[in-house]
């Protein structure tokens, strides 16, 4: 919304409609701490620290805290290298913490087998996250949904005995395994303890269909008791998937132990309907959202940062994860966000702010490779618009302590008008105040597509405050605020920050660009003001200095005198510069940064700043900090600066860009063909003999029929192979072959070396979206002469489907399920065949039970000279699988953060799917004919930016139609000068041929 000042001054002074909103100011219990500065960032300093809380927020060492925190998950990201580059990241756009699940799926390929080495070291995550200086929510289920294979249970999970996510004994025996795994990590990081910086940890996740269950309930106590016999000490926690109150405080047996554990709950609202109230302004009660809780902090574990989205885009329209992103934009952001905050959402966190890769066969059926999620942190690590609203919060909320403790205050009559035709408007107003400080907060919400201009009254205002508020957003106003040694009257704009550098305050404002605003700071006597850059109006009167300015670029006005010896240097920032003004707190005092893309990190050496980060394009760098500064490094390059009338170094040359990245093209393929499985005189003999009659399986099994299910035999993730053996005992006239996959399984199947056909399963649209378990049956002719037969058949299984409402839906059967012939009534004895054992470095998610990923077809080191050279695009037609490997080298500017994609296009009526193996990295899978994805990230460290990759595609065609590639290239997707070093993840694969 753009307002001139004579238009905002016109609008300004029209009578406001008025517009009450209903509601009292509430009844509060007395605080256990005063409002104060917030705590220093965490690090694992050794210093035993304790953590707790009361009805308005956390308490880290008595101070209160709002929990500003970013969903992360480190097994989307497998190179432990760019774990830091995505929580430095966050860390400087203004989050203070991370949540991360922990995937038991990930770590566990067999019963009492844990492995937190190479991708899977939870050590190393955390020990990245207290250098990063950021709090830590633990989520380690043992249940996590999170659009995992199995919701994070690991596929050796789906063929036990016992009732999972009840207090069956023997489903516990194995939670016990797992929490004591990864509890023995968890407790050398705890914040209490000084080893780390956890100051929160979650007991199971979105557990809501067992809260009235004696097995509920005992499995909740159960682990609550697990837990704090493991060593953690920091307050526990449950999300509620459905604000319910489920798992509230006193709802369970916490032992003799109260008011170390709190309610919390999950929210993911439409951002085409209005922001909902889930607390002080809701309907209150155990359906209110935190007022289930009101003695413990509003605190929503998972707060919509966006969403997944199913095989063939359906959620999008086809568009994907931009079109989440852009209808869950910044300004949903700060509309939704403000409102929580408004309604005393104190630990709020924002699921996800990096989404990644759910690669390999992690994702879970609801889902494809990517899970970018429309984040503030896109799948290749780059900050997109949507993380301006939440580096201008995280700075407010660790500038400004009264935030962390507000009351509900009296109502006020906020009036607006259409920002254009000067009509009637409405909108949304929310009047809180800090108790103890006096500070008042109004949240304004503009649920109309259309800008208004809200007339608000407030204290020492000469009539209403205009205030412009842009259609779909929101905003911030304060009053009574301290800026250091000045006292804020009222601004239009938005606060961002404020800090003491030197021998002057510094004062962030922020809007939108080209926004009219008005800013009033208190002084005893009149100022001495000067505008060192931009345009701006000022003025003296009644006891404050009046500023008017119009947003665009960084406005500077230094105010000296009025009363106090320390300047104020008051900076009036638009969204897109706010985001260049980067805070960071040293040992030495606090440190402003203006200017780069990103500031990592920042450090004072005698009279010397040593500061590192990143720039795309080229960048001014100046630098506000203590007293005595006189030297800048950036990135460890001695720059020369001089000191400027805003009381800053700025260096004498911009910064540079970064230097144009070059790909090669991929070309000089090697092809072969694979599923000798079909072939009748293929030797299966080493292969396991399906002849179970029982499973734990949630599938029945067939009367009559072995158990044929992948699971019951070890088998547990990607393709499996079944080949039967019977002899004619009448004229068959068709099989049928039953099935059950996850979301777009398919079977194809041979008899006696010749294909009979391929059967899909069909592509999820708006009813069936979040259907995970799909069943169906094949049936194919048959002709057979008299004599022994073969019958091969492969399914891609897909993955296992989660366990949201606990009912053991996991469990459900992959693979074949039955089979049976038309006109005749063979014996059939089956073998079947999957995955090789668990690869020691890239984890048990990685590979199928293809030919040729047991064979190590998919591995760098694998000899492939002998296969044909072929070139792209390809043609060919034929059910079952093909293998494509082709080599490139990268010489990237090691100074240089590229992140680089695969991109496979071609005609979308082509029938096939790839599985993309990067250095021997199953990087995901490409479905031509479904979609919507068609570029995958190879991230840095699995990718080789400087030497030599292997990629190797598997190919499965269902003989429809020509099966591709058809066009195969790197693309770039972003770059930047800076990064972090980055040590390459692969070593070695291990393939046994079975």
């Amino acid at each position: 919304m753009v307002l001139s000042r004579r238009t905002f001054s016109a609008l300004a002074g029209t009578t406001a409609l008025g517009l009450t909103l209903s509601g009292s100011d509430g009844a509060f219990a007395r605080a256990t701490a005063p409002t104060g500065p917030a705590p220093n960032p965490p690090g694992a300093d050794g210093t035993r620290h304790t953590v707790g809380f009361d009805k308005y927020s956390m308490l880290v060492d008595g101070r209160r805290v709002v929990l500003w925190s970013g969903e992360v998950h480190p097994f989307r990201l497998p190179s432990p290298s760019l774990w830091r580059d995505v929580l430095e990241k966050l860390r400087a756009h203004g989050y203070n913490t991370i949540s991360v699940y922990v995937s038991w799926n990930y770590h566990s390929p067999a019963p009492g087998q844990y492995d937190f080495t190479g991708v899977r070291d939870l050590d190393l995550f955390l020990r990245t996250a207290a250098e990063t200086g950021l709090y830590v929510i633990l989520r380690p289920g043992p249940y996590i949904n999170a659009e995992v294979d199995a919701g994070g249970f690991p596929g050796w999970l789906t063929a036990t005995r016992g009732t999972a996510r009840t207090s069956d004994p023997t489903y516990l025996s194995y939670v016990d395994e797992w929490l004591t795994a990864v509890n023995r990590i968890a407790a050398r990081h705890l914040y209490t303890h000084g080893g780390g910086t956890i100051v929160l940890y979650q007991l199971e996740n979105e557990y809501a269909n067992n809260v009235t269950s004696p097995r509920g309930r005992d499995y909740m106590a159960h682990l609550y008791a697990k837990v704090r016999a493991d060593g953690i000490d920091v307050p526990l926690f449950h999300n509620d998937k459905g604000r319910n109150g489920y798992w509230a405080p006193g709802t369970f047996d916490t032992g003799s132990e109260s008011g170390r554990y709190l309610y919390g709950f999950d929210g993911y609202p439409s951002p085409v309907a209005p922001p909902p109230d889930w607390g002080y302004f809701g309907v209150g009660g155990t359906k209110g959202g935190s007022t289930a809780s009101p003695e413990t902090p509003g605190l929503l574990a998972e707060f919509g940062g966006g969403w997944f989205d199913p095989w063939g885009g359906v959620e999008f329209d086809g568009k994907g994860y931009a079109e989440s992103a852009r209808t869950r934009d910044a300004a949903y952001e700060r509309r939704f966000y403000l409102t929580n905050l408004a309604n005393g959402i104190k630990v709020h966190n924002v699921y996800m702010t990096f989404g990644g890769t759910s690669w390999g066969w992690l994702p879970a059926p609801v889902v494809y490779t990517s899970y970018d999620y429309g984040a503030a942190l896109d799948e290749a690590r780059r900050p997109t618009p949507k993380l301006v609203p939440m580096h201008q919060l995280g700075q407010l909320l660790h500038s400004v302590p009264d935030l962390a403790k507000l009351d509900r205050a009296a109502d006020v009559q906020v009036g607006a008008r259409d920002g254009t035709s000067g009509a009637d408007a409405e909108i949304t107003a929310y009047h809180l105040v800090n108790p103890d400080t006096k500070a008042h907060f109004h949240i304004l919400r503009n649920d109309r597509t259309d800008d208004v201009l809200a007339a608000v009254p407030l204290a020492g205002v000469n009539g209403p405050l205009p205030v412009p508020v842009p259609g779909l957003d929101a905003r911030l106003l304060a009053t009574g605020l301290p800026l250091g040694r000045r006292t804020l009257r009222y601004s239009s704009a938005q606060p961002m920050l404020w800090l003491t550098a030197g021998r002057q305050d510094i004062a962030v404002f922020t809007g939108r660009e080209g926004e009219a605003t008005r800013t009033a700071v208190e002084c005893a006597s009149e100022p001495t003001v000067t505008v060192l850059e931009g345009k701006a109006d000022h003025a003296y009167a009644s006891g404050a200095l009046r500023v008017d300015a119009e947003l665009g670029g960084l406005t500077r006005v230094l105010v000296e005198g009025g009363g106090t010896d320390t300047p104020l240097l008051l900076l009036l920032a638009d969204d897109e510069t706010s985001v260049r003004l980067w805070r960071y707190d040293t040992p030495s005092g606090p440190v402003l940064v203006y200017g780069p893309a990103l500031l990592r990190t920042a450090a004072l050496r005698d009279t010397t700043v040593h500061l590192t980060g990143d720039t795309v394009e080229e960048a001014d760098l100046e630098v506000w900090g203590p007293r005595g500064m006189s030297e800048v490094v950036w990135n460890q390059g001695t720059l020369r600066a001089w000191a400027t009338t805003s009381g800053s170094l700025r260096a004498e040359q911009r910064l540079p860009g970064v230097a144009a990245v070059r790909l090669p093209a991929l070309g000089n393929w090697r092809f072969h063909t694979e599923n000798p499985e079909s072939d009748a005189e293929f030797d299966d003999s080493t292969w396991r003999v399906a002849d179970r009659t029982s499973s734990y399986s949630t599938t029945p099994v067939p009367a009559g029929q072995p158990v044929l299910f992948a699971d019951d035999y070890g088998f547990h993730y990607g393709d499996v192979w079944y080949r039967g053996r019977f002899t004619d005992v009448g004229a068959a006239e068709s099989v049928s072959l039953s099935y059950v996959t996850g979301t777009q399984g398919l079977l194809m199947a041979w008899l006696d070396g010749k294909p009979l056909g391929t059967h899909r399963m069909p592509v999820p649209d708006k009813s069936t979206v979040r259907k995970g378990t799909w069943s169906a049956t094949a049936t194919f002719p048959v002709r057979y002469a008299n004599g022994p037969h073969v019958l091969s058949v492969l399914v891609r299984r897909m993955q296992h489907d989660m366990d949201g409402a606990a009912k053991d839906t996991h469990k459900a059967a992959r693979g074949l399920t039955a089979v049976t012939f038309a006109g005749a009534s063979p014996t059939v004895t089956w073998r079947i065949q999957g995955e090789a054992a668990p690869d020691p470095v890239r984890g048990p998610l990685n590979h199928g039970g293809l030919y040729g990923e047991r064979q190590g077809w998919h591995l760098s080191e694998f000899a492939d000279s002998r296969w044909k050279v072929v070139d792209f695009p390809r043609a060919a037609r034929g059910q079952g699988v093909a293998w494509y490997r082709t080599g490139f080298r990268l010489a990237i500017d090691p100074g240089v953060d590229a992140s680089i994609g695969l991109t496979l296009t071609d005609d979308p009526a082509r029938a096939y799917r790839v599985q993309i193996f990067l250095n021997g990295w199953n990087m995901g899978q490409y479905i031509n004919d479904v979609g919507p994805q068609h570029t995958f990230v190879l991230p840095g460290g699995v990718l080789r930016t400087r030497g030599a990759n292997t990629l190797a595609l598997a190919v499965l065609s269902d003989g429809t139609t020509p099966a591709g590639p058809g066009e195969v290239k790197l693309t770039l997707m972003g770059s930047a000068a800076g990064g972090v070093p980055v040590t390459p993840v692969d070593s070695p694969g291990r393939a046994h041929a079975r």
